[in-house]
């Protein structure tokens, strides 16, 4: 059993290998997207989005929780911006005696980041379009990774069949 914390800027591809994981270790996936995207539509008064983000984010530790417990392998679908996530996701890995695991979908390309977010079939928690390259670049920076446990890296510029054995093997070992 393992916990699969994906990271990577929004159209960096974390949801496509997610489910080509899931699909391969028939891992449950928890995604930030959907639970957000239902809470905003939820809720009839205004929302702060970052507070939508935060409760969220509660609701999907409740979810991967359930699910380690029941011993099922769980995929958390988000980006990875604050230490509080790799500190809840090993921790509870940790809990449930689950192998932690880490995979961050890494794209430094703004005009593919924008491509992809243009033609995706758009959620309304989700962002539109990346409006700056500084804010691009301030958003690549913030992506936090576990100090304590290996983890891995891909480039998802290149097709996901270039890199899918090497995230399997990572996975399995």
């Amino acid at each position: 059993m393992f916990f699969l914390q994906m990271s990577g800027f929004p159209g960096s591809g974390k949801s496509t290998l997610a489910k080509e994981i899931a699909g391969r270790t028939q891992a449950v996936i928890i995604d930030h997207d959907v639970v957000k995207t239902a809470l905003l539509e939820s809720i009839t008064d205004t929302i702060d989005p970052k507070m939508a983000g935060q409760i969220a984010y509660h609701i999907e530790w409740s979810l991967v929780d359930a699910h380690l417990s029941q011993g099922l392998s769980v995929i958390l679908d988000s980006p990875c911006l604050y230490p509080i996530i790799i500190e809840k996701g090993t921790s509870i890995a940790e809990k449930h005696r689950a192998t932690y695991k880490y995979v961050e979908c890494f794209l430094n390309d703004r005009n593919v980041i924008n491509q992809r977010l243009k033609q995706r079939d758009r959620k309304i928690s989700q962002i539109e379009h990346v409006a700056s390259e500084e804010a691009f670049i301030r958003a690549l920076n913030a992506s936090q990774k576990p100090l304590e446990s290996p983890y891995l890296v891909v480039d998802t510029s290149e097709p996901i069949s270039t890199y899918m054995d090497k995230v399997m093997e990572y996975i399995n070992s």
